[in-house]
């Protein structure tokens, strides 16, 4: 009995199913963005050429189905100093099926666009959503 009731109270605890999708033809999503500063310490911003070589070598193979960018104006705490630095930013957006792979893919794009701008951090959001392409 006292067993029964453990299991039931753990059962009671699970987080929730995620819902079926609403509409026909859709499939679970992730939505995966990333915040990518323009400003590189000791010279100019990103150029336009460097993002789109960024883009089409990392990015592209990264996710090939596909991505959106958006030009964006970015704000941050630089965690060592505590200044507030404010800066021009590409916002990716990917929306893809979640599989084991994913999280690799995301963290070598974020890895590569650190060193080869010598950023602090890349910033990224995730949620859950429903998509069809």
């Amino acid at each position: 009995m006292v067993r029964c009731l453990i299991a039931l109270a753990l059962v009671g605890f699970a987080l929730p199913a995620r819902a079926a999708c609403p509409l026909p033809g859709e499939a679970p999503m992730l939505v995966v963005t990333l915040y990518f500063g323009e400003s590189v310490p000791g010279r100019g911003p990103v150029t336009a050429g460097e993002w789109k070589r960024f883009a089409a070598d990392v990015i592209t193979p990264a996710f090939p189905d596909g991505f959106t960018v958006s030009d964006g104006e970015g704000q941050w705490r630089d965690p060592a100093s505590g200044e507030i630095v404010r800066e021009d930013s590409k916002v990716l957006t990917v929306a893809v099926a979640e599989t084991p792979a994913l999280a690799g893919k995301v963290k070598a794009v974020m890895d590569i666009y650190d060193k080869e701008f010598d950023q602090t951090s890349v910033g990224m959001t995730t949620e859950a959503a429903c998509g069809a392409f």
